[in-house]
């Protein structure tokens, strides 16, 4: 006679769960839409910053600078509705991964600048490997609770799950 493990779920488990799910979800859409305020208040800054990155072109790093602030807001303001869970969080986790790839690229050519993630940006000579490190761990922290997301959404208060 053999013996199976069954998936045994207690509520302290789905209580847990449910935090973390709400936890992911609005503290995901805070940090959205801070950072696309952050920028949009100050356009010049954030044209800056992407531009400082040295990879695109002046046209195509404005053309960035000018989409990503509304779409930041966009995706901060789905989460809190509880619009298209899931796919808001693979979205913003896709975004987070370029991200870490602009921050690594900087970082591996030797560029001194502040990321402009929560506004700012452009050239910092105050910027050392130790920034780029931290920037990406945080980053790697907002992939974390984007994939959570996306995994298990936190559905109450959710207009369509």
């Amino acid at each position: 006679m053999s013996v199976t493990a069954k998936n045994v779920s207690t509520p302290a488990t789905g209580v847990v769960s449910e935090i973390v799910s709400a936890l992911a979800r609005f503290g995901l859409a805070a940090v959205w839409i801070v950072s696309g305020w952050l920028k949009i208040a100050d356009p010049v800054a954030t044209k800056q910053s992407v531009l400082a990155y040295e990879i695109f072109n002046a046209q195509i790093s404005y053309l960035i600078a000018d989409i990503l602030p509304p779409l930041e807001i966009a995706l901060g303001i789905l989460l809190i509705l509880g619009v298209f869970l899931r796919a808001t969080g693979i979205v913003s986790a896709l975004i987070f991964v370029a991200f870490i790839g602009g921050i690594a690229s900087a970082w591996a050519r030797g560029l001194t600048i502040d990321c402009g993630c929560f506004g700012g940006g452009g050239y910092d000579a105050s910027v050392t490997g130790w920034t780029y490190f931290v920037e990406i761990l945080r980053d790697i922290a907002f992939i974390a609770m984007a994939a959570w997301t996306a995994y298990r959404p936190f559905r109450r208060f959710a207009i369509y799950p």
